[in-house]
């Protein structure tokens, strides 16, 4: 039985509640470092979805992530998941994707977590 994390519950409802969509925040989650910005959940699943729809051998998934799909009331639901967009899985020096990916994380997952993201250099 795991224990849930308040605070970062907090984080995740304040991001869901369209408050920001810019937190950066990094987890570990399984042994994998995840480092990028979240997201509410609806505007996360409408980009995967057009990241879908754009593929030729994928656009038949695109309507999964959008299809009923009815934003629970404001302050009604516990944030079950973190979205993030424009992350990362750290692997040594190097992120990848190396422009940012689409990740959804189970809070109850996550071991570890700090706020900010991790950027990269070549230097």
């Amino acid at each position: 039985m795991s224990n849930s994390d308040e605070l970062l519950i907090k984080i995740a409802g304040l991001v869901e509640s369209e408050r920001s969509n810019q937190m950066s925040l990094t987890v570990v989650t399984s042994g994998a470092v995840i480092t990028g910005r979240l997201a509410p959940e609806a505007v996360w699943r409408e980009r995967v979805s057009q990241v879908l729809a754009d593929s030729e051998h994928l656009s038949a998934f695109s309507g999964t992530f959008v299809a009923d799909q009815e934003p629970p009331p404001r302050g009604r639901r516990t944030p079950t998941h973190l979205h993030f967009h424009v992350a990362r899985i750290l692997q040594g020096t190097v992120g990848i994707p190396e422009t940012g990916g689409m990740y959804r994380v189970a809070i109850k997952d996550v071991t570890a977590w700090t706020v900010g993201d991790f950027s990269y250099s070549d230097h």
